[in-house]
Formats: C-alpha cells, sequence, structure tokens
C-alpha cells in the first residue's frame, strides 16, 4: 500500500439561498475529521457555488483534455490532485442537482479511478433518489461509488436549521470515510497508470512515471533495501543511500529527473538522471532484491540513456568498485571504466552517447 497521504475533497453541491448543505457539510466534516486524521487523510471542503462554473463552454470534449478557459483549468486541477471524493448532495426533482452535474460534465481523465462516497439529504427519500441519480453518471466517468452512503431525512434530523445529534448518523459518516479510504488506496494503482506520462514497464502488470517528492517515503525504503547487498559486497557502510532521511530524499527528488516502475502500488526499480555539461549522469539504478535477473535493471538504464539531451557526448555513471555485477551489467551494455582522481572504493563507467543516438556518426 502506498504512503502517500489521500487527499479527500467534500463536495458541497447545493447553491441555493438558504440551503441545509452547509449545515450538512459542517456536521460531516467536523464528525469524520478526528479519523481522517488517524488515517493521515487530508480533508478538503469545497462549495461548487464558489468555483463560479458557468453552464459547460469549453468547445473541446472534456475528454482532450484541451481547456480554454481559467475556470476550467481551475477546476481540472482541484480534482486531478484528489484521491476521492464525498458529494454532500440534496435531491431536487427525483435526481442530482444541476451543479453538480454541470462540474461532473466539465472533465474525464480527472475523475477516473477514485471512489466516491454520499450524504444526501431530502423530505420523502432522504435524498437517496439523487444518489441513484448521480451513481449512472459517476460510473460512467470511471469514478466508483461506495456502497456506503449517508442518507438524512430533513424532517426528522433537523431542529431550527440545524442537525440534531445522531451518534448512529455519526457512526455512519465515520464508516462511510473508512470505506472510501480502503477504496481509494486500492485504486491508486489504476490512478497512477491512466496518468499523463505514464508507460507500460517490462513486468505484466506494471507501469513506469517520473518519480515527485510526494514518492520520498517509497523511494527512500527502495534504496534501504536495494543498498545493503552493495554495503557488504564493497564492505563499507558509507553509502548515502543507507542514510538519506526522508527530507534528503524528498530534497533530491526535486532536482533529478527520476524514473519509477510500479506495480500493484509497490515501487519495483528507480533510476535517476540529470545533465552536468555535456555528461549524462546516472545514478541510483536500483531494483527490488526479488526481482532481479527480469531485466528490470537493464530496461531502467536504456530509459535513463534514451532521455538524454542531444547535447550531451556521453553518458556517466557510479558504483562501488568491488560491485562486480553492476559492473558485468554495464560492460554488456558498452560502458567502459575511466579513471577517478579520488576513487575511494568507487568505479566510475562511460558509454560515448554517438554509438547509440539516432542521426549521429558510429
Amino acid at each position: 500500500m502506498s504512503t502517500k497521504p489521500i487527499r479527500v475533497l467534500v463536495l458541497m453541491c447545493s447553491t441555493r439561498p438558504g440551503a441545509l448543505g452547509p449545515a450538512v457539510g459542517r456536521w460531516l466534516v467536523e464528525t469524520i475529521a478526528p479519523r481522517a486524521a488517524e488515517l493521515g487523510v487530508e480533508l478538503v471542503p469545497v462549495a461548487l457555488g464558489d468555483l463560479n462554473l458557468p453552464f459547460l463552454d469549453e468547445e473541446e470534449h472534456p475528454s482532450s483534455g484541451v481547456y480554454r478557459h481559467e475556470h476550467t483549468r481551475r477546476w481540472s486541477a482541484i480534482v486531478d490532485a484528489a484521491d476521492g471524493f464525498i458529494a454532500v448532495t440534496p435531491e431536487y426533482n427525483y435526481g442530482m442537482p444541476a451543479t453538480l452535474k454541470n462540474a461532473l460534465d466539465y472533465l474525464g481523465r480527472e475523475w477516473a479511478w477514485k471512489p466516491i462516497g454520499f450524504v444526501s439529504y431530502g423530505n420523502t427519500s432522504a435524498g437517496t433518489r439523487s444518489v441513484q441519480h448521480a451513481k449512472q453518471v459517476v460510473t460512467t466517468l470511471r469514478l466508483v461509488p461506495l456502497g456506503a452512503t449517508v442518507a438524512i431525512r430533513i424532517g426528522d434530523a433537523t431542529e431550527n436549521g440545524r442537525l440534531r445529534p445522531d451518534g448512529a448518523r455519526d457512526r455512519a459518516g465515520v464508516g462511510l470515510l473508512d470505506e472510501l479510504v480502503r477504496l481509494a488506496h486500492a485504486l491508486r494503482p489504476m490512478r497512477e497508470r491512466a496518468r499523463p506520462g505514464a508507460v507500460s514497464a517490462p513486468l505484466p502488470g506494471s507501469y513506469a512515471r517520473r518519480l515527485t517528492p510526494d514518492d520520498a517515503p517509497e523511494v527512500t525504503v527502495l534504496q534501504r533495501c536495494c543498498w545493503v547487498d552493495e554495503a557488504v559486497v564493497n564492505d563499507t557502510l558509507a553509502i548515502p543511500a543507507l542514510h538519506e532521511s526522508l527530507e534528503e530524499v524528498r530534497d533530491w527528488l526535486a532536482t533529478w529527473d527520476t524514473t519509477g516502475v510500479w506495480l500493484d502500488g509497490r515501487l519495483l526499480g528507480m533510476v535517476r538522471t540529470r545533465r552536468v555539461d555535456t555528461d549524462w549522469h546516472v545514478g541510483r539504478l536500483a531494483v527490488v532484491p526479488d526481482l532481479r535477473g527480469r531485466g528490470l535493471g537493464r530496461w531502467l538504464l536504456r530509459t535513463a540513456e534514451a532521455a538524454a539531451p542531444p547535447e550531451c557526448r556521453r553518458v556517466v555513471l557510479f558504483t562501488g568498485a568491488k560491485s562486480l555485477r553492476n559492473i558485468d551489467l554495464y560492460h554488456s551494455e558498452g560502458y567502459r571504466s575511466i579513471p577517478l582522481a579520488d576513487p575511494d572504493g568507487i568505479t566510475s563507467l562511460a558509454k560515448d552517447l554517438s554509438l547509440t543516438q539516432p542521426g549521429t556518426a558510429s
């Protein structure tokens, strides 16, 4: 399971003056906030009325992701950053409010593979017909509706425009959050695989994407499990990857271009790159111990090489002087050892990029 925090948008859907929605939204956030803190969940209340979304006014289809208007780009960024949603919605004439339908219709990819729960309120049906209407729409967007819901009958639950205390309703709200968080974790690999820039990787079901500072916890774990072998082989613990703190890993992830391979929420391997003058530096090539020997390291190395800009003349990398398995891999990929002024147990290897880049002399 990923260690990233889950961000949940609490969508206040009614824009009618004097509506009960704000009171229901406040009750929900106050009730589930302690449980959200325990689960590491960030609750973000969003009133649809504050977004100032006109009725859908984009020329391109939402599936294109081409947005002309600033209000659409802003809404896209808010939804894209979320891992799940709770819609606090009334029922209008057997259906959901137009504000919710319009907000859903604006976007496409941003909704996919995220769970959505509903807290409904109304009179005769406690808003449940609004939820049934909404579920038909959200599933088309590849949102995943929860089985758990909270339905509030206004006549029974309110007094002077406020919700009466109700322990059973409070427990239902917490239960809804629990289910949403479990599903958000389970769906995370599908969300990430569907993101722009994600590409298929060699192992069945795996995918690769650029790593960000948010991935620091997984990268820290990967480093410590992978460089233990290096420490043993080279008879030294003076290996930065074994000692870097979470903040140090987060800092270098912000400055290096790093590719990670994932499967079912697990980081299987990574490699980082950056330009230094006319050299393309490759580092931190790592594959989890149980998957070594299956071509993943070689694939990551070639992916790193392919990202080199045309101005770079060679690829340079470093490894332990006694890391014979690593050195054999690099030699088989065309690397040759180069002298270091202060080797200190380190060996450096380089590869002429003119031998690999198309359109150059060989």
